[in-house]
């Protein structure tokens, strides 16, 4: 269990040469692990060059979530392709405007409503659509459904027209009102499903700006639910 402690002004964190951490709250070095479990206490840090004073914390803090936490492992590597390929204006906008939206909101939700019922229960299924689209033209067999449900298939509702089409179906034949769809045909589309799943072939720029223009227009949508001021869009 992570106790919290109190907040207060940044720890400084020295890196010197030999890429060691010296903690000047402790006035002793400390591993990278001990820097992390502070950040999980609730203290903020601040990391500078012994040398010259430049900042740290950013690279620090990455190296945090991909070594010591795993993350690393996590990313697929068609994403992190796409990423490496990304321009730096669009890298630096996919993660500094989309992600932290997407954080925020999903912290909201997880600290504010805890219950089972809540007004945003459906963010992760309505923000799959872009995001299904987007993965799908990195690694198609590996596409999030758009629409997938929470602990497994539902079981299959009872046949419509009553007792009727429950005799017919135990007998092989439907009524052709009530006939199920062909297995393996695709669901009819719905008013959710706003975005159209993209080809297996690479997106574009503008391909993909459009899917994360369409995701940040959710995420205000939802963002307004939780009684939060929606940002304001540089598109």
């Amino acid at each position: 269990m992570v106790i919290r402690e109190a907040m207060g002004a940044p720890v400084i964190i020295k890196k010197y040469a030999n890429r060691r951490l010296y903690a000047t709250d402790e006035s002793r070095y400390v591993t990278l692990e001990e820097v992390a479990e502070k950040v999980r206490r609730g203290r903020d840090v601040r990391v500078i060059d012994a040398a010259d004073g430049a900042d740290l914390t950013q690279v620090t803090l990455t190296q945090i979530i991909l070594e010591s936490r795993g993350a690393g492992r996590l990313l697929p590597v068609p994403f992190l392709l796409q990423l490496v390929r990304m321009g730096d204006d669009a890298l630096a906008e996919f993660f500094g405007r989309y992600l932290s939206a997407a954080l925020e909101v999903y912290l909201a939700a997880r600290d504010t409503t805890r219950g089972a019922l809540f007004p945003i229960a459906r963010l992760p299924f309505s923000a799959a659509n872009p995001i299904a689209r987007l993965f799908s033209g990195l690694y198609p067999p590996y596409a999030p459904p758009a629409h997938a449900p929470v602990g497994g298939a539902p079981p299959a509702p009872p046949p419509r027209g009553g007792p009727s089409a429950y005799g017919a179906q135990q007998q092989g034949g439907w009524p052709s009102s009530d006939a199920p769809a062909t297995e393996g045909a695709e669901p009819a589309a719905t008013e959710d499903d706003h975005v159209v799943v993209a080809s297996s072939s690479e997106l574009d720029a503008d391909e993909t700006l459009e899917i994360l223009t369409t995701l940040q227009r959710q995420i205000d949508s939802l963002r307004r639910r939780v009684g939060k001021k929606p940002a304001k869009s540089k598109a």
